[in-house]
């Protein structure tokens, strides 16, 4: 089945081609007018909801609350600091298996997981106890 896509659709797919990392929507807007392919906030909003119901986009939520928009590739899993933000990639996931069992279980196609555990860093938890002990 090939899949018709609009063409800001493939400029928003092309733009996170580039972008290694996770992006917001307003900075994809802010990225597109940059290059001359501007399009409305709307516009990217909706195409991304699209790219992500076809499962080639998929989306982060950070603890302040961030949307964060990337290529689906391998389910990436974070160590998230609630003190300063910071986000640590884990590699090794113990739910691979887990995912295979739901798919094949509950009929379920599954584009993506993420994984996440929140807490504190090392330098912030140095920091709160230097702040605990004046």
């Amino acid at each position: 089945m090939r899949i018709t896509r609009t063409r800001s659709q493939e400029r928003i797919l092309n733009l996170l081609k580039t972008i290694k990392q996770g992006i917001s929507a307003q900075d994809i807007y802010v990225e597109l007018r940059n290059r001359n392919q501007s399009m409305g906030l709307a516009t990217v909003y909706r195409s991304l909801e699209a790219l992500k119901l076809e499962g080639m986009v998929q989306l982060r939520t950070l603890a302040n609350g961030e949307a964060l928009y990337s290529l689906v590739q391998q389910d990436k899993h974070h160590l998230t600091c609630l003190q300063c933000g910071v986000s640590i990639p884990i590699n090794q996931c113990p739910v691979h298996d887990l995912e295979d069992q739901l798919q094949s279980s509950h009929k379920f196609k599954i584009f993506y997981h993420t994984l996440e555990f929140f807490g504190l860093c090392g330098q912030c938890q140095i920091n709160q106890a230097a702040e605990v002990g004046h």
